[in-house]
């Protein structure tokens, strides 16, 4: 078939592999622009931008898809169908009917349960025990579309945001050449999506911030959720610390008290004992680690 691909993270670059080793034929990429990057601040290239390169694929990079030249060249292309992996940009009606078979998206969520930008972090950040790889058709709403293809994906208690992204996107990546391959049969069922919509919305940097309060099971959860960007934060001493990963225990203190010299923290609701943290202008490491250039004693408190 003729494809168009429309992605921009690393996410999006094992659907782009598979779609091509499937052997269709990708006649443009669409990828966001090259954005600052690093210390310097140097414009860098999307990642599927750089496979794209090198897999000699013209790639586009329009600053807003809506404009009408950017639409025009979309229709020119006479593609059978477009394929969208995190592209980041919404895309307008006109292009949604561009290609033959319209435009379909890969999601990471069991839709219509959150739908919108954040929908990995959010899944585990509720403590949901299940999610899904889910291609749909677009249509103009947020996640909307007809459901296509599903296929249901455990969450494991130990699951940070970067692994389940990293395990969604390779087995997103798997269920194209399927997809595909239905699609050119005529093989594709559509299901509306059913159940209660919910959202998920983008991450702010300050919901990031740990509310000792809670119960450590809703804080083991939020901290992971928040694995690897842009990361559950504190205070301790005044400073902030970025927690990466802690787990429940039993425990009993005032929350944000430290209730051994190990990073035993209490919460409102028993305690999680800090695994990995990361102070100001020092890369992550281990609880152990970190203890020896900074002694914790217990009754500290953590803001």
């Amino acid at each position: 078939m003729r494809v168009v691909f429309m992605g921009t993270p690393n996410f999006a670059v094992p659907s782009l592999s598979e779609i091509l080793a499937a052997g269709h034929e990708v006649v443009r990429v669409y990828t966001q622009p090259p954005r600052p990057a690093g210390r310097g601040n140097k414009l860098t290239k999307s990642p599927v931008h750089v496979l794209a390169e090198i897999m000699g694929i013209p790639v586009e990079t329009p600053e807003k898809f809506r404009m009408s030249k950017v639409i025009d060249g979309l229709e020119e292309l006479d593609a059978d169908v477009a394929c969208v992996v995190a592209y980041g940009q919404i895309l307008p009606e006109r292009a949604l009917r561009a290609p033959t078979y319209g435009c379909l998206n890969l999601h990471a969520s069991l839709l219509p349960r959150w739908r919108g930008a954040a929908p990995v972090q959010r899944a585990i950040m509720a403590g949901d025990q299940q999610t899904a790889c889910q291609i749909m058709q677009m249509d103009k709403g947020l996640d909307t579309g007809d459901i296509l293809l599903s296929e249901m994906v455990d969450i494991e208690g130990d699951d940070t945001a970067g692994i389940l992204f990293d395990r969604l996107s390779r087995i997103g990546a798997g269920m194209w050449p399927r997809t595909l391959a239905a699609l050119e049969r005529g093989g594709l069922v559509p299901s509306p999506q059913q159940g209660e919509p919910v959202y998920a919305e983008k991450i702010t940097k300050d919901e990031a911030r740990i509310d000792w309060n809670r119960p450590a099971v809703e804080l083991d959860c939020h901290i992971r959720g928040l694995n690897p960007f842009p990361g559950a934060w504190c205070e301790l001493g005044g400073k902030r610390v970025k927690i990466h990963f802690a787990r429940a225990e039993a425990g009993k203190g005032h929350p944000g008290t430290a209730l051994d010299d190990k990073l035993l923290i209490a919460c409102g609701e028993g305690a999680l004992r800090i695994t990995d943290i990361q102070a100001p202008g020092k890369p992550k490491m281990s609880a152990e680690d970190f203890l020896r250039g900074h002694a914790v004693p217990t009754g500290t408190v953590f803001d």
